[in-house]
């Protein structure tokens, strides 16, 4: 592993996951982590979505508008990004669905 990339480990819905990150930025990776993890718990328990891949899609789609619209982004600058938006959304599920496949090993 590369001496500026640290190995982490975070905890979320009562699995621990392995990430790389950068040196320095453990604590916004623990952080980003504790909320991805509150809020598919608010989604888990809201009932209505059934299956930790769904919870975590449904997850990163709110937190991709919540995002969007923090940053007042126009309509033509959404656009503009939207394919890089769908490349990393899949990229985001992809690397989902093999945290998900090794824990139910």
């Amino acid at each position: 592993m590369d001496k500026n990339i640290k190995a982490v480990s975070v905890r979320i819905l009562d699995k621990d996951y392995m990430v790389a990150c950068p040196e320095g930025e453990q604590d916004a990776l623990v952080a980003s982590s504790r909320r991805v993890d509150r809020e598919m718990r608010k989604i888990r328990d809201s009932g209505k979505v059934l299956g930790t891949d769904r919870i975590a899609v449904m997850v990163a789609l709110n937190l991709a508008h919540e995002l969007m619209h923090s940053n007042r982004l126009s309509p033509a600058v959404i656009a503009s990004n939207e394919q890089e938006l769908v490349g990393r959304l899949q990229q985001l599920q992809q690397q989902l669905d093999s945290a998900l496949d090794k824990h139910k090993a």
